[in-house]
């Protein structure tokens, strides 16, 4: 069986990809290639998602954007941070559920973050391989730019392998025991009109 870690990356690649193709921060993930209520397809809308927050972060810096288009940006990206952090809460049910019958030994420790949570991070990062290798290929004669987006590339490729070895040695150490699983709710408060002083009329 292959580390989790490489199922991942090849599905973000796949979600890139497939983005690149026919995507933008208008087109919802309607062609998910793997079956609903899978892993796999809750990684490859996880990096849809990603992708067109990424998309929508960069229109947002336009600085000769309209500002009454730039608060609808920022509102959809409220939105996407919502739905992003949804997903990445089911991911970790997955996971939960996985190791549920798990017992942790004596001297489990837990980890500073779930495994959704750093695969979340590797979702972002391939965006950031994928975009940093657009960026020396569209160099053009820029020697110099091409050089600094290369070296930046090959820091981004380490910590690729760095997170893949550390999520793949957290999803060995918890089925072992050597490390437990314990999930909290990210609790957002921005969204909530019971707990955002400004959604119940109220001001700062």
């Amino acid at each position: 069986m292959k580390p989790f870690s490489q199922l991942a990356i090849r599905i973000f690649k796949e979600a890139i990809h497939e983005y690149e193709l026919r995507g933008s921060v208008d087109t919802p993930c309607s062609g998910n290639p793997y079956p609903a209520h899978t892993i796999e397809h809750d990684l490859f809308r996880k990096n849809w998602i990603d992708n067109a927050q990424w998309c929508l972060e960069d229109i947002i810096r336009d600085p000769e954007i309209d500002p009454v288009e730039a608060l609808k940006i920022k509102r959809r990206i409220d939105r996407s941070n919502q739905e992003r952090t949804d997903l990445v809460e089911l991911i970790d049910s997955f996971f939960f559920t996985q190791f549920a019958d798990v017992k942790p030994l004596p001297d489990a420790k837990i980890n500073t973050e779930s495994p959704a949570w750093a695969i979340d991070r590797l979702s972002i990062l391939e965006l950031k391989i994928y975009n940093m290798n657009k960026a020396i290929k569209s160099a053009g004669s820029d020697e110099a730019l091409r050089e600094k987006c290369s070296s930046k590339l090959q820091v981004l490729l380490e910590q690729e392998r760095d997170l893949s070895t550390a999520i793949d040695e957290l999803l060995e150490d918890i089925p072992a025991g050597r490390k437990y699983m314990k999930v909290y709710k990210q609790m957002k408060m921005y969204n909530d009109p019971e707990l955002n002083p400004m959604l119940k009329g109220q001001t700062l």
